[in-house]
């Protein structure tokens, strides 16, 4: 007796097997830890209604940075820069993976603007969780973030930075981080009306 599968079986098993991965990513979720204006819950859940805040921490030896040109926010928007012995404080979501195309969609991915990375996640407890987090493709040479002599492209907009600032404050970051934040050059833009007349509001000291 012949118990070799047929290819019509085959294919079949194949297209199932193709369907149950689909199943399990569609109702699986992924952690992100953002560091930019994706700190505010206004503005992650725009483009990723699931996302749900699980806390905070921060990527060691990365530095925050600013670079590029984001015609939305008229200015130049945040990175991570590797530089040893420095901190990148930000917000953990997490979020469904029904959304993971819409994140990177607002990241630009599909265009070569930023790039996802896997990486470790210090907790306040010590403990590290891996966490999808984006970096620009162009990235900058290292440059402290409140740098008083920052170049103008290297500047953020003073939207983004605003939302940026609130959103750390909603997230619970370090006060020293908080003061970090409001110390950095923005060229005084301010971004797409549409997109920041909620998002800009000023939040109560937390």
């Amino acid at each position: 007796m012949n118990c070799k599968p047929s290819i019509k079986t085959i294919l079949i098993l194949g297209f199932l097997s193709a369907c149950l991965i689909d199943v399990v990513m569609a109702t699986g979720t992924f952690y992100y830890f953002a560091y930019g204006s994706n700190l505010l819950a206004k503005r992650i859940h725009i483009q990723n209604p699931t996302a749900v805040r699980k806390g905070f921490g921060y990527l060691k030896d990365y530095s925050l940075d600013f670079f590029h040109y984001a015609a939305r926010w008229r200015g130049a928007p945040a990175t991570i820069v590797e530089q040893e012995g420095k901190k990148v404080w930000g917000a953990i979501w997490e979020i469904d993976n029904s959304n993971l195309a819409d994140l990177d969609r607002q990241e630009g991915v599909h265009n070569s603007v930023y790039k996802p990375l896997t990486l470790p996640v210090v907790l306040p407890t010590g403990d590290t969780l891996d966490c999808r987090v984006y970096q620009l493709v162009r990235n900058p040479c290292c440059l402290a973030p409140d740098a008083v002599d920052r170049p103008y492209e290297r500047q953020p907009s003073k939207t983004y930075m605003n939302i940026i600032v609130n959103g750390a404050k909603e997230t619970g970051l370090p006060d020293d981080y908080v003061s970090l934040l409001k110390r950095i050059k923005h060229n005084g833009n301010t971004g797409d009306p549409q997109l920041s007349l909620e998002l800009e509001k000023p939040i109560e000291d937390l």
